[in-house]
This record gives structure tokens, sequence and C-alpha cells, in this order.
């Protein structure tokens, strides 16, 4: 190691005397790189300035033009918070085609149509790639200007000339600055971009939405202090295979961060979903042995799954276990329950368990669901169509509480069903739906035949 130098975190800015293979502040693998002697700079007394602008008491602040505006897509406001505030700059990041843009599209249409003027600059295609899109998907507005740009002068241009009510950057790992040395997408331009975006954000009160690639495990991608330094992470997910797409808040300085907004991506565009709890719910005429129907929270709300179970005796020597769209550790527990507390001989067995309609549920308080999901199944009896299931399961065979119980049950209630099994002192129903309290697995497959 030379002397004086030193290692710095391409990920977080963590300096170390040494090269670390693992960050210990961001734990990136292979990320610090090799710098000069840092200079220290010298101690002096700072002189005061001249504020901006004076201190008042909090009482007197004003607080009407800092109120969230309403983009006019529903779905997103609920993610928001309410809608998009004066100077707050939002991070949508996503897989490559799960409709980042689409969607953005569409919020710049409607703020164009209900509010002001909206820019929407494209760094990975052209102006009339993205002038076609907006015409198949009818988001075509006198308001609406669009610029193909790379540079970050050039879009603080755009910004002088048109006046815009909101700005979209698509997309910040595809924009350089040209003060600063390095690539586009490199950790310093990415930097550099959206310290210079944000300080447009503030000065002006503009609305700045940057679009943001992901990593191969969903996070998202460039320099960690990228999510710092903006106001709002939002996460665009969804499966190739289907058409419903779910934006999660990451973190909001302006509302809630567990909010979840529901869209369905289709020919003439994306539409938001303000009741999908039937997305993920298969319709037969009767009933079929193997499901159940089961209520999860996804942040504040309440959605409505089917869990699937398939037992079928194998002639291979080791049984076959398949999972999709749940937490196939949760599901392996489950399974030892049931064969220890429930009496289910299922060590010989092949067992698949799915969601339908691609929704991924791992939170435990499924786990009733899945526990009558696969005993019927396994005895081929169907469960009531009208009965629904809360309640995670422990190790002992007992049911245990989750939050939220009212909420879960009011959402079944209001889509017709009629029982429900739940745990113990889980609070007072909703009206409309009968509660089976179940202390273990013995009680609820004891109710659930007599809910039939």
């Amino acid at each position: 190691m030379k002397k004086g130098t030193t290692y710095r975190c391409s990920g977080c800015g963590y300096e170390a005397a040494k090269w670390l293979g693992r960050c210990p502040e961001c734990q990136e693998w292979g990320s610090f790189e090799e710098r000069g002697a840092p200079v220290k700079p010298a101690i002096q007394r700072v002189a005061a300035g001249a504020p901006s602008a004076p201190a008042r008491p909090i009482g007197e602040v004003d607080v009407e033009a800092a109120r969230a505006r309403h983009t006019g897509v529903s779905e997103l406001d609920r993610v928001l918070g309410g809608g998009l505030v004066p100077g707050a700059v939002v991070l949508l990041a996503g897989e490559p085609g799960v409709g980042k843009s689409t969607l953005l599209l569409e919020v710049a249409y409607q703020w164009a149509k209900t509010v002001d003027r909206s820019l929407y600059v494209t760094g990975e295609e052209s102006a009339g790639q993205v002038r076609l899109r907006a015409e198949r998907t009818g988001n075509v507005h006198d308001r609406m200007y669009l610029a193909a740009e790379s540079d970050l002068s050039a879009i603080l241009g755009h910004v002088d000339d048109v006046k815009p009510g909101m700005l979209i950057v698509d997309s910040v790992q595809t924009m350089a600055s040209p003060q600063v040395d390095g690539s586009p997408g490199g950790v310093t331009q990415v930097r550099a971009v959206t310290s210079g975006l944000v300080a447009l954000a503030k000065e002006r009160g503009l609305p700045v939405v940057l679009v943001g690639h992901v990593t191969k495990d969903g996070s998202v991608a460039g320099p960690r202090v990228l999510e710092h330094l903006v106001d709002v992470v939002l996460q665009f997910e969804g499966d190739k295979h289907s058409t419903l797409r779910m934006l999660r808040g990451i973190k909001n300085r302006f509302g809630a961060s567990d909010e979840i907004g529901c869209f369905e991506l289709q020919e003439e565009g994306i539409v938001g979903v303000p009741d999908p709890s039937g997305l993920f719910m298969s319709r037969t005429a009767e009933p079929v042995s193997g499901t159940a129907i089961t209520v999860s929270m996804e942040g504040k709300r309440p959605l409505l799954g089917e869990v699937q179970a398939l037992v079928s005796a194998t002639a291979a020597p080791q049984p076959r276990r398949a999972v999709s769209g749940l937490d196939s550790a949760r599901v392996a527990m489950v399974l030892a329950v049931l064969e220890k507390r429930g009496g289910l001989k299922l060590g010989d067995k092949d067992v698949y368990a799915a969601t339908v309609g691609g929704m991924k549920i791992t939170e435990p308080g499924i786990d009733l669901a899945l526990v009558l999901a696969l005993t019927s199944s396994f005895e081929d009896v169907a469960l009531s169509p009208r009965l629904v299931s809360v309640g995670e399961v422990g190790l002992a065979g007992e049911i245990r509480r989750v939050p939220s119980v009212g909420r879960r049950l009011a959402e079944a209630a209001r889509l017709g069903f009629t029982h429900a099994l739940v745990p113990p002192d889980s609070g007072k129903p909703p009206a409309g739906i009968r509660v089976l309290e179940v202390a273990n697995v013995a009680d609820a497959l004891n109710a659930a035949g007599h809910a039939r």
C-alpha cells in the first residue's frame, strides 16, 4: 500500500486506510477504489453571512405553496401521499420493460391536461419513438413538451425555455454533466446529475421525477447516496408474464412509505386498478379442493388472494416440493407442522403450492390459509367458497395473531365472504361476517369442516 493512500467506497463514500472486499457501511462487495492522500483543510473560523430569508415562527410559515398537487393518476397519488409536492424529487425504479416510461407518459399527459405544462426528457429513445408510444396510448396534449437530451446543461436550458410545472427525466443513468469526469451511468456522473436536478427542484419549486435502473437483485442501480438525495423512492414491480403492476413506496418524506398502487398494463396503455382483489382469485363454477382464500396486507392495503395446493402420491424416492408466489421456507415449515401437529402423512407426497394471478405473498398472516389448502388437497375435500382465513402458524401448531385483522375482515365482508377463521383475541369483527376463533391447527381443521 502506498503511503498516504486511502480507499473510498463508490457506493456510499465510506473511507478506509486499506482496501476492503466488502464495505462495512453499505455492505457492497468490491466497491473500494484507490484514492490519493486526502488534503486536510486548514481549520479556520467561519464568518457569519447574510441569511437568504429571515427566520420566522413556525406558525407563520406559509404551507399552501407546499401542498401536494394531484397528478391525475389516482393510484400514484395514493402512494405519494396525495400527489406531487412542489420541489419534490421522485426516483422511480424498476426492471426493464416493466412499464416505467408508459406510466410516466400517462402522468405527464394527466398533469398537462389538469395542472400545468409538463416536460419529458428522454435519454434512451429518440423524440419520435416516444411520440409513437404516446400516440398508441393516447397520451398526447398541447401542453406536453418532449426533448431527447443526455446533457444536464441542455436539460436546464429546456427548463428555462418551456417553464414546465413538472419535469420527467428518463433515465438518470443516461444523463451526464459536462463539469464532471466519467461516463454516463458511472458513480460520479449519477451523483452529479442527481445533485444538479435536486438543486433545480428546490430552487424553483419544480417537481422532478427521475427514472432509475435496478440491479439483478432488484435494488436501485448506482451509488447508495442516490436514494438519500431524493425525497421519494418508488419501486415499480411486475411479472413479465402478467399484466399486473405494483408500485411500492420505499421512501417518502411527505407521506407514508408503506403504501402500494396497483396498475394493469394494457395494449392502450397503463390503467390504475383501484380494487385489485378480484385479480388474485380464480373463478370456477364449483368449489375445488386445494384452494383457500386469505387476506394479505400490502402496506396499508388489504388484498384478497387465493392460495392453491396440490398434494399427490409419488413413486419417486425423493418427493418434490415446488412453490410459486409464496415463501418456500414458510411452506416447508407449515408442512412440518401439519405432519407433526395435524397428523397428515406428507413425507411421501409431492407438494405444490402457489398463488393465483402472479401475486407474491411472503407475510406470515397467510399461514392458516396454506394449512387449509394443503389439508383440503390431501383429503380431496373442497372448502366453503365463502370462507376466508387469516393467521400465523407457530411451530407448536398454535395460531398467532396478525396485525390489521379488522381491516382484512372488512375487505372480505365487502366482497361477500360470510365466514372467517382468525386467531383468538383478534378484536371485534365487522358487520356481515361470522368469525370463528381457532387456537391451533386442529381447531382450524375442525372449524373449516363445519364451515363447508
